[in-house]
């Protein structure tokens, strides 16, 4: 399963990457805004120091409105992926972008059928947002595993990035149920290589050390 940082944070996304293990960055106008920077010129700057695909979302919600920011946003790096909504609008400008060869990650996707019609549609991601259905008393994990169902039984090539993880037990789920990425805060990165029986047995292996070396 891929590694993707969620992020806009150029200093998360330099540690992430010096870990050797990241593959891909997401980002969305609310992430920028929280850093205070201009939009295009910040994902820029990521595009430097990750190889890998950079989701970067549109906020038009009209057909002609997305395939004009499409345009102007893949002229940035040729690693930017377009991110559009799961919405009719957002339908038609995947067909259209993906036709031309141009990589679409359609996010906020909240069930198994929106997930099909992207993927017929051509999208290279789907992104299922988990954590904002677990907060409604839904299942995200399932709805991973209804697409890769869905999507092992027809041959759709279109990747499913598990969105909105919350924790590293949302981590292990998605894993096992079959998503291809997974895109996460710096903070839960930070826990996948965290455990207290870790820490506790290097602190007496090199207590021991220490003691045996005099």
């Amino acid at each position: 399963m891929d590694i993707f940082i969620d992020t806009a944070n150029l200093d998360e996304i330099r540690q992430a990457n010096d870990m050797g293990v990241l593959d891909g960055v997401t980002t969305n106008p609310s992430l920028v805004a929280k850093e205070k920077v201009d939009f295009h010129k910040r994902l820029g700057e990521i595009c430097e120091i990750v190889s890998g695909p950079v989701s970067a979302e549109v906020v038009s919600v009209d057909h002609d409105g997305m395939i004009r920011e499409a345009n102007a946003l893949t002229k940035i790096a040729d690693n930017i992926v377009i991110k559009l909504p799961c919405i009719v609008e957002g339908l038609k400008a995947c067909k259209t972008l993906s036709d031309r060869g141009v990589r679409v990650n359609m996010t906020l996707c909240f069930q198994s059928l929106q997930a099909m019609l992207v993927a017929k549609a051509g999208a290279f991601l789907v992104s299922p947002f988990l954590g904002r259905i677990d907060d409604i008393a839904g299942d995200g994990v399932q709805l991973i595993s209804e697409i890769r169902t869905i999507y092992d039984n027809y041959g759709y090539d279109t990747r499913i990035l598990a969105a909105s993880i919350r924790h590293s037990k949302h981590l292990v789920d998605v894993a096992k149920a079959g998503a291809d990425v997974a895109t996460v805060p710096f903070s839960v990165i930070k826990q996948m290589m965290s455990h207290p029986l870790t820490d506790v047995g290097l602190e007496k292996f090199l207590a021991d050390w220490k003691k045996g070396q005099g």
